[in-house]
């Protein structure tokens, strides 16, 4: 091990696959850095913890040289390849955690939907959900640990190879945001396929949201199993939903995911923090502050201090630069960041971006980012 780069920044050695297939979910190396899991308790820390949602991406040089040539989810059934992906950006930032290199619709693939992903158009189901009856071409019971092992397999060897430098972070996506995708085929600007089965067929949709819940509380529970530390639950398209259809459709999912993992961890003595994200969803802060989550994160478009107000210090709080910022000059993304972490206080607050990021991002203005939180932290830290 030795240090390159940024002069807090661990060269983490790259994944030697061949004589790591004996590696088993137990015997992981001893923690050194837990300020994100404090963080996310509520508990006092010397910094704000940082990460960035999507930080094992495109804006790499190396990641885009990792994935040259290679089918994406093919990359996302490697366990190697994910873990490599994963430990890139720890390579060049000192972030505060990791987040497994997956992605949210391996569960629709584990549930029997074939997904592909389309250079320049992203997501696309080939034959997507059109009418009620097509819900018996899922399975109705999914081994989870057959058709996810791999995500599993992939975070057991990261948890090995990361070495203890930082938590990692499982996570999946939202059981309404999932069915968005497979009714729609894709991204879309206003889900109106999706939403459709919401009005004209809603006890269909509630059965394949219990689907999908069902399914993702056995995978949120093997990554657990496999070694993750924390968990995200990712519901991205939240905001299409509005204040009705959300405490209809997906609150009580959010809510049901959180308390029967949680339930099942407590009867193995494990306490490990979730986190939802519901995207655009500015209605729903003081129900998701009471939906059995540790940390909620925020979007760029809602102030700090008012999600302070709202969410009545029962949660901590992650987030929420606009992502876009990062575009800006180091100095001015230096004051963006100060007055965020001013806005959220140092207690109970995880610092991120508002959403993920993108591409076209310098890696130095996220090094920028990162450096800025610890450094207007511990000050502030200091002068309380």
């Amino acid at each position: 091990m030795h240090y390159t780069g940024h002069p807090t920044v661990l060269a983490f050695s790259k994944c030697n696959y061949n004589c790591l297939s004996f590696l088993r979910p137990k015997d992981f190396p001893t923690l050194q850095n837990d300020t994100f899991l404090r963080a996310a308790r509520g508990e006092e820390t010397e910094h704000v913890p940082v990460w960035c949602m999507r930080q094992a991406g495109r804006y790499l040089p190396e990641f885009r040289e990792s994935r040259a040539g290679k089918d994406f989810f093919d990359t996302c059934r490697s366990p190697e390849s994910c873990c490599e992906l994963t430990l890139q950006p720890l390579r060049r930032f000192p972030f505060d955690a990791a987040i497994i290199f997956s992605d949210i619709l391996v569960v629709p693939q584990a549930m029997g939907m074939d997904v592909l992903m389309v250079a320049g158009k992203g997501p696309t189901f080939p034959d997507p959900l059109k009418e009620p009856e097509d819900l018996q071409r899922l399975r109705t019971a999914v081994d989870v640990e057959k058709e996810l092992g791999y995500v599993f397999k992939a975070i057991t060897l990261t948890r090995h190879k990361i070495e203890g430098k930082v938590p990692l972070i499982g996570f999946t996506g939202a059981p309404w945001t999932l069915m968005a995708y497979m009714i729609e085929g894709g991204g879309s600007n206003t889900y109106s396929k999706a939403k459709r089965w919401l009005y004209r067929h809603p006890e269909a949709s509630h059965m394949l949201l219990r689907m999908l819940t069902d399914v993702i509380v056995e995978y949120l529970l093997g990554q657990v199993a496999a070694g993750a530390q924390a968990l995200q639950v990712f519901d991205s398209h939240a905001g299409i939903l509005g204040p009705v259809q959300f405490k209809d459709f997906s609150l009580p999912y959010l809510r049901d995911i959180a308390r029967r993992v949680k339930d099942k961890l407590k009867e193995t003595g494990q306490d490990v923090p979730m986190i939802v994200f519901a995207k655009d969803a500015h209605y729903a802060l003081e129900d998701l502050s009471q939906s059995h989550y540790e940390v909620v994160g925020l979007d760029w478009t809602i102030d700090p201090r008012s999600a302070r107000e709202r969410t009545g210090g029962k949660v901590s709080l992650q987030g929420n630069m606009d992502p876009c910022a990062l575009y800006s000059p180091k100095d001015r993304i230096s004051e963006i960041v100060q007055k965020m972490v001013e806005g959220f206080g140092t207690r109970g607050y995880i610092a991120n971006l508002g959403h993920g990021l993108y591409p076209d991002m310098d890696p130095e203005n996220v090094g920028a980012f990162v450096e800025a939180v610890h450094q207007h932290s511990k000050l502030m830290i200091k002068q309380i």
